[in-house]
């Protein structure tokens, strides 16, 4: 015959196992999104450098010079065609199409410092800002004024960037 006090604690081990499942996937989702955020936080301004590297890619150096934010009839008044094709032509230290691309990928303030690798021995720093998508050179080679655990962060959770930029 069961005696009186033999499911004593049953519902507790039950409420207990619930409530350690609720707090588990509570922290897995909060930390799924977070790393989610932070991996396609510059997506928008990665594909702006893209479609500069396609361009540049395939010789079209009119449509790179649009995606740099000038145009032929609208120059920029500090970089012009010319000096453009100086820095980006086919010319020796050019792109070679079957390196260049998008190698990094950092947030900083208003804007996305991202490495092109130009070709085997060239890389830039390119800034591409977040208010209206131009591109120029970074004015600076690492994002100032950044914590010790931020570029900690970038250098080893950023990595997993690096296949998302190919």
């Amino acid at each position: 015959m069961p005696g009186y006090l033999d499911q004593y604690g049953a519902g507790e081990e039950r409420r207990n196992r619930i409530l350690l499942w609720s707090i588990v996937s509570v922290l897995a989702v909060a930390v799924l999104s977070s790393l989610s955020w932070y991996l396609l936080e510059n997506h928008h301004q990665e594909s702006v450098a893209k479609n500069f590297a396609n361009d540049l890619r395939s010789g079209n150096f009119q449509a790179a010079y649009r995606d740099w934010g000038c145009t032929s009839d609208k120059p920029c008044t500090t970089y012009s065609f010319e000096n453009f094709m100086r820095d980006w032509g086919a010319n020796a230290a050019g792109p070679d199409p079957s390196v260049i691309g998008l190698s990094d990928s950092e947030s900083c303030n208003n804007g996305v410092i991202l490495t092109l690798e130009v070709n085997r021995t060239r890389q830039e720093k390119l800034w591409v800002d977040k208010d209206n998508d131009r591109i120029g050179f970074a004015p600076y080679p690492i994002c100032p004024h950044k914590s010790p655990f931020a570029i900690m962060a970038h250098r080893t959770i950023g990595q997993l960037r690096k296949p998302l930029l190919k």
